[in-house]
């Protein structure tokens, strides 16, 4: 084969706000979750992961590069578990050859997002189109990282659990498409925070073993939660789809109080932020915003645009951020924020020290991987 084959993608991040927490048994290799998950796509234009993919019969090895370092990829079990699965899945001319793979997160540096989303998302968006393979981009994604096959598709999406060993079912589909609520935006509160003590991998599987909530959790309380959410997204009913957001978030901060020994990832910040929210929402007489955590302190939002002005402004009554230490997507937006007078009454919700965020991310509902012009490739084409 005398031309290179040369793919270059993008990918978006997503947040759940029904978890992900715990892989059934036999399922850890395979990334096979307990419960299912339903989460919202991120617009690229705050974070996205950016992997080019150049196929070639000339070279020695696969080889991947990210962010300008060399992976070992021998040493990456889940690259090698991605990279094995393409090859068994696609046209026999094609399986020998070697990738070249570059990729680059465009996330500010102290954001502290996991970027295994979109980046898994990314390399096997990319793989499966450059060696031509049958196999489902987000089912390949969810081998490298769980959460990484919900950011295939734009959205709310569902990732399945599935029932089969093979995993073959477990993979993500599309619940609505980011043009059915648009006025949805999401917000991320960079908080102050050490390095984790215990990585989610490890802490979701010892949960599983020792937590009294797991069981109803996977039998009754997601799969109730599932429909309900599903609902109130086709009704685009933001005051329950808050409530059952903020529930969920809740009991995973729960599920880990009870793990034994008992895990941690909120900080005194994370828990400020949960009274404050709180405390807007109780002023206000419904849910205007909503908060999710990760197994990490940042605090991610939702509100309604039209709202949003107004959020901002008390979030930085209570938390003083810099103007200069937020990242819109929507430039017009900060603008309105900017300008918002925030009544008396919203200014002092909580008694906490006045502190500011590392930074504040905003973020619309946006799309799924999107296959990018060569002329947007980060690998040079050779002399």
């Amino acid at each position: 084969m005398s031309t290179p084959i040369r793919v270059t993608v993008e990918a978006p991040i997503n947040i759940a706000f029904i978890k992900y927490w715990g892989k059934r048994e036999g399922g850890e290799e395979l990334i096979l979750p307990t419960n299912d998950s339903f989460s919202i796509t991120l617009s690229t234009k705050p974070f996205r992961s950016k992997t080019s993919v150049v196929l070639c019969g000339d070279l020695a090895e696969d080889e991947l590069w990210l962010n300008g370092v060399k992976s070992n990829i021998q040493e990456t079990p889940r690259i090698q578990s991605v990279l094995k699965c393409i090859r068994a899945n696609c046209p026999a001319e094609r399986a020998p050859l070697k990738a070249y793979i570059v990729s680059e997160n465009n996330f500010p540096t102290a954001a502290g997002m996991a970027s295994s989303a979109s980046g898994y998302c990314a390399l096997s968006a990319a793989l499966v189109k450059a060696f031509d393979a049958t196999v489902d981009v987000s089912m390949l994604a969810r081998l490298g990282s769980g959460s990484a096959c919900r950011s295939a598709y734009g959205g709310f999406v569902i990732w399945h659990k599935g029932e089969k060993a093979d995993g073959t079912d477990c993979l993500a589909t599309q619940f609505v498409d980011e043009k059915y609520w648009p006025e949805v935006q999401v917000m991320c509160a960079v908080l102050k925070g050490e390095k984790k003590d215990v990585s989610s991998t490890s802490g979701m599987q010892q949960s599983l073993k020792t937590s009294p909530m797991m069981p109803e959790r996977i039998a009754t309380v997601v799969p109730q939660r599932m429909a309900a959410v599903k609902e109130a997204i086709q009704k685009r009913d933001f005051n329950a789809f808050a409530e059952i957001a903020m529930k969920d978030s809740d009991d995973l901060q729960e599920v880990c109080r009870t793990t034994e020994p008992r895990i941690q990832y909120a900080t005194e910040d994370s828990y400020a932020m949960i009274r404050l929210i709180r405390a807007f929402n109780a002023k206000k007489g419904h849910n205007v915003m909503a908060y999710t955590f990760d197994a990490g302190a940042n605090c991610f939002m939702f509100t309604l645009r039209k709202d949003l002005p107004e959020v901002v402004a008390m979030l930085r009554a209570h938390f003083p951020t810099t103007w200069e230490q937020m990242f819109f997507h929507d430039a017009a937006l900060l603008d309105e924020c900017r300008k918002f007078a925030l009544p008396a009454e919203y200014v002092g919700l909580i008694d906490y020290p006045k502190k500011p965020f590392e930074m504040l991310l905003q973020s619309p509902v946006g799309q799924g991987v999107v296959y990018l012009d060569d002329s947007e490739s980060l690998i040079p084409h050779q002399a």
